[in-house]
């Protein structure tokens, strides 16, 4: 059985404001009828505020139309955030003036409110859920798409499976990386040939352990599994192994059942919004150039055919290469464009096949079109007149 996941195109027929992107948020609102749903809920919204100067967030101007519609159901909304970014959001514009609700730390202020679930994973035996979020009786998962280092690609998934979390489980899910062995220093004890090792990656994903110079210690984030390494590594001394990689996107999908887990059956929408979709996370605090054209907002109940969605629909953009950073490349041209920039072994579709594992839903959707542009009528096109023009 699949899923229904509703759809607002970024094209325009006409130069009118209803076929924009804001009015058509207002369309999938109603259609998941969240005003129906949210009578007497305590409604936390989940999204990413970002941090520092960062402008590609979800703008104001949608999380404003879902609390208006939270509020017209009689619900009691606010935004929940990680502690640092929700410190300073309204640098960026998330004030309750402009939102309508308030802002707060997901974990509180100082990152200790939290509830502990037990679930061995790697490293991971315990995972702390933000008390924001667990004490909310609904949750809106409000969501930009964008790429991400250590997965490739960042949309629902990974804004309840990280932003929901405290601090302290947020850094062992990053660990989980390093559970794996991928090093073994009794294979290459020569000095000048872990030099080369270090040397030869453009991306500075290798380095010298700082606590002990004859091991080596990879970032993942960095690393697009270009191979350059191996090449000059001793046989046996270095592994670039998946297995390490998707370690960060399984704990995504164990993260996310865990939020999840704590809201009723019927009580969690996700809304992703991509557009401005860059080649990293918002938590960089800067904003660089889209490498994908816009794709529009999708929406509906079942957070697997959401993000499959998402990804179908960007996978079959072009990545604007001559808008990468200089120091990026592309590395393969297979699969996912994020992944050609990524590297392979971060596959964006691993994320939804986790998830759908755990039962959080199914990768089978039906995309609904909430405003199909080639069923807007025809008309000539129209510009506002000099006489509407402020003087």
């Amino acid at each position: 059985m699949s899923s229904t996941v509703f759809f607002g195109s970024p094209r325009q027929a006409r130069l009118e404001a209803r076929e924009t992107l804001p009015a058509k948020l207002d369309l999938i609102l109603e259609r998941l009828e969240l005003r129906e749903r949210v009578k007497d809920e305590t409604v936390v919204i989940k999204m990413h505020t970002g941090t520092k100067i960062g402008y590609s967030t979800v703008h104001p101007v949608f999380v404003r139309k879902v609390v208006q519609a939270i509020k017209e159901g009689g619900g009691r909304p606010y935004v929940a955030d990680v502690t640092w970014d929700a410190k300073g959001a309204e640098e960026r514009g998330y004030s309750s003036e402009t939102l309508g609700c308030p802002v707060y730390a997901a974990a509180g202020p100082d990152d200790r409110y939290f509830y502990e679930h037990e679930r061995p994973f790697k490293n991971i035996k315990k995972w702390q859920v933000a008390g924001m979020i667990q004490d909310a009786t609904f949750l809106v998962n409000l969501a930009h798409a964008k790429g991400h280092p250590s997965c490739g690609y960042g949309g629902v998934f990974k804004n309840l499976a990280l932003g929901c979390m405290a601090g302290p489980t947020r850094s062992a899910m990053h660990d989980t990386m390093h559970f794996d062995r991928y090093w073994f220093a009794d294979k290459c004890p020569d000095e000048a040939a872990r030099k080369a090792i270090v040397a030869s990656c453009p991306h500075s994903a290798i380095v010298e352990d700082k606590d002990n110079s004859r091991e080596l210690h990879l970032h993942p984030e960095e690393c697009n599994q270009c191979g350059r390494c191996l090449t000059v590594a001793p046989p046996g001394s270095l592994k670039i192994d998946k297995v390490n990689f998707h370690a960060f996107q399984e704990a995504l999908a164990i993260s996310t059942s865990l939020s999840l887990g704590t809201f009723a059956p019927g009580k969690a929408v996700h809304i992703i919004i991509a557009n401005q979709m860059t080649p990293v996370c918002d938590c960089f605090g800067f904003t660089s150039m889209p490498i994908l054209p816009d794709a529009g907002i999708f929406g509906g109940d079942d957070i697997v055919a959401v993000e499959q969605a998402v990804l179908d629909a960007t996978g079959r953009l072009r990545l604007i290469e001559e808008n990468l950073p200089t120091t990026m490349e592309v590395h393969t041209r297979e699969g996912h464009p994020l992944r050609w920039l990524h590297g392979p072994y971060k596959d964006p579709y691993l994320v939804v096949d986790y998830g759908e594992k755990l039962g959080l839903g199914t990768r089978k959707y039906e995309l609904v079109d909430v405003l199909p542009v080639e069923k807007i009528e025809r008309a000539p096109i129209t510009y506002i007149t000099a006489g509407t023009l402020p003087s």
